[in-house]
């Protein structure tokens, strides 16, 4: 399945995954952590790597996907009904470990929401054992990894909502001692805020709606030039996509950014699903 030409190895691939157990590391977060002999292969790139998750639904032992031999697969897969076809969602790997006794463990992390859709409901519900199917990476180097600072980077910013959390987290306990790192998160609940492990020399301000704290941009707007690291920044922002949108304006327009040294990625848009979202984007 992931060979290609002689020599080389696709960047992705299809995996089967079995759930482990399951965590609640804060009220609107579930980790969800798989198994599966699949996972010797599977290959995460850390920082932000992205993946497709594709679930069962509600009756269903297992997600309907078709063969991915198939090469219009994602068309294939489109063309199934909508209630059999697995339910697809962008994900980060958390973390992959190796255990003591040899097989693989990848976490996911899942943004719980009062009004959540079939991801939400799915990772509430879920017990050991259930099936799923990741299209997730087979190379460590590969395009779901977004979080790139250049060699030349003297300092990070990083802003993230609740949903790029374990992105963010990731890119932090990826950072390397010494690096500089100025962090706002937004998050739900006080109870939200979590000790997040690195290296790096990090400023984290957390963002707690329950607590009326202003938005990301609202809040690095205070910011005044003095208050930010001196040097060449990077920055990585990601969440609701009218947000981060809105951020990397303001960071290549009045903080004069170098928009290349930006990295901006919508998570999700404000009254879409992530279908509509990528039947837009087919159609752009």
């Amino acid at each position: 399945m992931t060979a290609t030409a002689a020599g080389t190895t696709a960047p992705f691939r299809l995996f089967g995954l079995t759930v482990l157990r399951t965590r609640r590391p804060s009220p609107s977060l579930v980790r969800v952590v798989f198994g599966g002999d699949e996972l010797e292969d599977f290959a995460s790139g850390d920082r932000d790597q992205s993946l497709s998750l594709f679930l069962p639904h509600p009756g269903q032992d297992e997600p309907v996907l078709p063969s991915f031999d198939d090469e219009n697969w994602f068309a294939s897969y489109r063309a199934l009904p909508e209630g059999v076809r697995a339910v697809m969602r962008s994900y980060t790997a958390r973390q992959q470990r190796r255990t003591a006794v040899g097989t693989a463990e990848v976490d996911i992390d899942f943004a719980l929401h009062e009004d959540g859709g079939p991801a939400c409901r799915w990772a509430t519900d879920t017990e050991p054992g259930d099936r799923v199917m990741v299209l997730g990476p087979a190379v460590e180097d590969n395009t779901g990894v977004r979080f790139r600072p250049p060699r030349d980077t003297d300092w990070v910013l990083i802003r993230a909502d609740e949903t790029a959390l374990p992105a963010a987290a990731a890119a932090l306990k990826w950072l390397p001692a010494g690096a500089k790192a100025k962090v706002w998160i937004e998050v739900q609940h006080t109870e939200d805020r979590l000790e997040l492990a690195t290296d790096a020399d990090a400023d984290i301000t957390w963002l707690v709606w329950d607590e009326a704290a202003p938005s990301a941009l609202e809040a690095i707007g205070a910011v005044p030039a003095a208050g930010l690291p001196a040097g060449t920044p990077y920055a990585w922002i990601a969440g609701e996509a009218s947000s981060v949108r809105a951020l990397r304006r303001y960071l290549v327009r009045e903080r004069a950014f170098d928009r290349k040294r930006v990295t901006f990625v919508g998570y999700w848009r404000r009254g879409l699903s992530e279908e509509q979202l990528r039947e837009r984007a087919e159609e752009a």
